[in-house]
């Protein structure tokens, strides 16, 4: 499967960037950022192709034990060949994944994902797969 993934979070201009990054790395791995400037801060940047940067969030889910609700959060973020999903930051800066609504959630705002692939379901049944047999 054909996987093109995009990662944007704002670096508020009281937090550090290396911690921000630190919350990305947690999650998807040691991938190349990019920063730009923003009216308050700056935004870091993930373009990456292929599913290895979405194998570390893959043992993270699996180890926090929370496939079911992670299930249910990618389920509400399918559009057509794409996927978008919003994490809370100050959750990955500890490695572990909580997922959280694109705004007001957390004050800090969250690191947004959108993946574009063929197929969304399939995608999410590989990163989350069920738990239980029903």
């Amino acid at each position: 499967m054909e996987i093109n993934l995009h990662i944007e979070v704002e670096v508020n201009p009281t937090e550090s960037e290396e911690k921000v990054k630190k919350a990305l790395f947690n999650l998807f791995g040691d991938l190349h950022t990019e920063i730009k400037p923003m009216h308050k801060g700056t935004v870091l940047i993930v373009q990456a192709k292929g599913i290895e940067p979405l194998v570390t969030l893959r043992n993270v889910i699996a180890r926090d034990r929370i496939r079911d609700a992670a299930r249910k959060a990618l389920y509400s973020g399918i559009k057509s060949d794409f996927l978008t999903f919003y994490l809370n930051k100050q959750v990955a800066f500890a490695g572990h994944v909580s997922f959280s609504e694109a705004e007001a959630e957390s004050p800090l705002g969250p690191i947004s994902v959108i993946v574009n692939c063929e197929d969304p379901l399939e995608l999410i049944n590989w990163l989350a797969p069920r738990t239980s047999k029903s």
